[in-house]
């Protein structure tokens, strides 16, 4: 029989073991987290979500302000009311993919940084891996590009509402020169392309311009596309996260498949 001093030094030995292998195990997995992955995920899901819902809506309030005051025909209007509503439609598919391919390059990135830190014994790349590593930086590469257009475009509406917003600013000014000089300032969106020049009115003036300034459907409108381009460029800050962890990934993979490789990261 063991003196009980023995036993429960044992005991606490074996408890210590124990708490510093949970302790040892945990720190091996985060080491293999891809922070980088996991930081650029988080952003495009969210800049993706802020571009999709807020554009969606803000589209929506666009063709309700052009109907009511700006192209009051219907026939005008057909071809964009046309073209807004694909747009709608693309929004879906854009944030349904990104939800996907953000899900696939954090599991890509999983995978990659455990191989790269060894955490499972023995490391061996295959062609396959890498040529699939590879076509993810190209793709990412390519949706980069893509979206610093989107986020270029983007920028459109928000330029239209900011100049109709501050031509209603000057009309509230004091410095306006009585009702003449109100009726004369004016805000044509045929100017932008949207509808064509024989659209009826077309141009609005003086405190009719200033009424569609004040209604929810302009305001709501105005932020909306402000805060849709912002996600657009949260997106593109996302996919230049997402170019250097991939292209690093793809360079690590490709170097540890060198028969000479000896060098640990």
């Amino acid at each position: 029989m063991k003196p009980a001093m023995e036993t429960a030094a044992e005991e606490n030995t074996e408890q210590s073991q124990e708490r510093k292998g949970c302790f040892e195990c945990c720190i091996k997995c985060l080491g293999g987290v891809p922070y980088a992955s996991l930081v650029a995920t988080i952003l495009c899901f969210s800049g993706v979500a802020l571009f999709c819902g807020c554009g969606h809506v803000a589209l929506a309030g666009t063709v309700a302000i052009l109907e009511q005051h700006f192209s009051t025909n219907t026939s005008d209007h057909a071809l964009l009311s046309e073209v807004i509503q694909l747009m709608q439609y693309v929004i879906y598919g854009i944030a349904s993919f990104f939800f996907l391919y953000g899900i696939i390059l954090l599991a890509e990135g999983f995978y990659t940084t455990s191989a790269v830190k060894e955490l499972h014994g023995e490391f061996k790349t295959t062609a396959c891996g890498r040529c699939i590593s590879g076509m993810f930086v190209f793709l990412t590469y390519v949706l980069g590009v893509a979206w610093l257009g989107v986020f270029g475009f983007s920028a459109v509406p928000v330029f239209m509402f900011y100049n109709i917003w501050s031509t209603c600013e000057v009309i509230k000014s004091p410095q306006t020169n009585g009702t003449a000089g109100v009726e004369q300032i004016c805000v044509d969106v045929r100017q932008y392309g949207i509808i064509p020049w024989n659209a009826f009115p077309g141009r609005i003036c003086g405190s009719a311009l200033e009424n569609i300034c004040n209604t929810n459907e302009f305001y709501m409108s105005y932020h909306l596309f402000i805060v849709a381009c912002a996600g657009a460029g949260a997106t593109v800050i996302a996919l230049l996260i997402y170019m250097m962890a991939t292209t690093y990934n793809y360079a690590v993979l490709k170097f540890k498949s060198r028969e000479d490789c000896c060098t640990k990261f």
